[in-house]
């Protein structure tokens, strides 16, 4: 492949593409390349149709005509526009990337993903770096999942973690006014190895008896000992209990929740365990058949999947702003030369709240996930540090009203 260098100036063509599940704002960060792509004089502005497997068909849409109401508009959109695909590129399939990247004239890559998005634009600027092709590759952050390594949070996450305790605060109260008829209710939440969207459910509670009681996340393996001692536990003193797990939260022996209703622990291509409507395993279900099964008490679960991916109308303002904000900033990095890096979110210190913007070797985030440290958690819940943490990215929330406490009407005298 040719390889001149650029000095000073942009050229060539860029493109851009959506891999993985989708957030409920990650067409805000194609929103926010594309405007900066056009502001930096770039002629062709290009998107992958189905990301990189749609690429390697060479499925490509010309985004350059967008207009500014366009871009607000594609920015408020849910799902992922471009359309998406989990295809986990091979060795065999890095020639045919090459020999489109330089029949389009790309010479700016910019995928929007996690861990594993990472990993394909790493392998794709490398192999281009090594064939002597001119490319700079520029990562920007999205999960739901917020375990992406060297980020404060990733774009996506607030909005996601708003939509779980808006959720299971809604749940909560359900289910508390029908605890003489369900005793609990299970919910859980997408985060394959890491717990931070189940943790987020607590950051609504303002009373003891609220929703949530416990929180079990993959940062802490269970025993079926403790799982049931603690139900029985909050049931004692409440008359009901929500528990909200995290999908990939395993038993102390190393075995998945989920696996315990089918056994499944089939794998995607990434060779990531399956959890969910993906699998047909699901933690929520089998801690509900455990209680059920010990206590005799009837409950409810509930799996949500990929909701908190998609909802658009509980999006943070924040949120999209900083997915915006990641767009562009992935393009004046790449302007000014950066390669094989993801852009960061940087959490100034003190307050009010404000961010800056950096950037992580690709090859790292590839590789290193980001669970849950060890202040943010206690035994079945989550500390003081965590919501300190959580609040100032999830926005304000309604107060709820509570007339059990309302005084009863005596019965008239006769």
């Amino acid at each position: 492949m040719s390889g001149e260098k650029a000095r000073g100036t942009v050229r060539g063509n860029i493109l851009v593409g959506q891999s993985g599940g989708p957030t409920a704002v990650i067409n805000a960060s194609l929103a926010g390349v594309i405007q900066a792509a056009r502001s930096a004089g770039f002629e062709g502005i290009y998107g992958m149709n189905y990301a990189i497997e749609g690429f390697m068909e060479e499925r490509l849409l010309d985004l350059g005509g967008l207009s500014p109401s366009d871009l607000v508009a594609l920015s408020r959109t849910p799902g992922s526009a471009l359309g998406s695909c989990r295809h986990k590129v091979q060795e065999e399939d890095l020639p045919r990337i090459g020999e489109l990247l330089e029949k389009y004239n790309i010479r700016y890559l910019f995928y929007i993903g996690g861990n594993d998005t990472m990993d394909t634009i790493h392998r794709v600027t490398r192999y281009c770096c090594e064939g002597g092709y001119e490319l700079q590759g520029v990562g920007i952050p999205k999960t739901v999942d917020n375990d992406l390594y060297a980020t404060d949070h990733t774009p996506g996450f607030p909005s996601a973690a708003r939509y779980v305790a808006l959720s299971v605060q809604h749940a909560g109260r359900l289910a508390r006014d029908m605890k003489r008829v369900d005793r609990f209710v299970v919910h859980q939440t997408v985060g394959r190895d890491a717990g931070w969207l189940a943790a987020a459910s607590a950051v609504v509670k303002r009373a003891p008896e609220d929703a949530p009681h416990l929180i079990y996340v993959p940062e802490i393996p269970l025993t079926r000992e403790r799982v049931l001692a603690d139900v029985e536990g909050v049931i004692g003193e409440y008359g009901w209990a929500s528990i909200v797990v995290g999908e990939g939260t395993c038993w102390d022996d190393g075995t998945p929740v989920s696996a315990g209703i089918t056994g499944n622990t089939a794998r995607d291509r990434f060779n990531n365990i399956e959890f969910g409507a993906m699998s047909g395993a699901s933690a929520a279900l089998s801690l509900h058949r455990l209680i059920s099964e010990a206590t005799g008490y009837r409950g409810e679960f509930q799996i949500p999947e990929s909701l908190p991916m998609s909802a658009a109308d509980r999006v943070v303002s924040l949120d999209r702003e900083e997915a915006w904000a990641c767009g562009v900033e992935a393009v004046s990095r790449a302007v000014r030369g950066e390669s094989g890096v993801m852009v960061t979110i940087r959490r100034e210190p003190g307050t009010p709240y404000r961010v800056g913007y950096g950037t992580a070797p690709l090859e790292e985030v590839a590789v290193r996930a980001r669970p849950m440290p060890g202040e943010f958690l206690v035994p079945g819940y989550v500390t003081p540090a965590f919501l300190d943490y959580l609040r100032p990215l999830t926005g304000d929330f309604e107060d709820c009203i509570d007339l059990g406490g309302l005084p009863r009407v005596e019965a008239p005298r006769s």
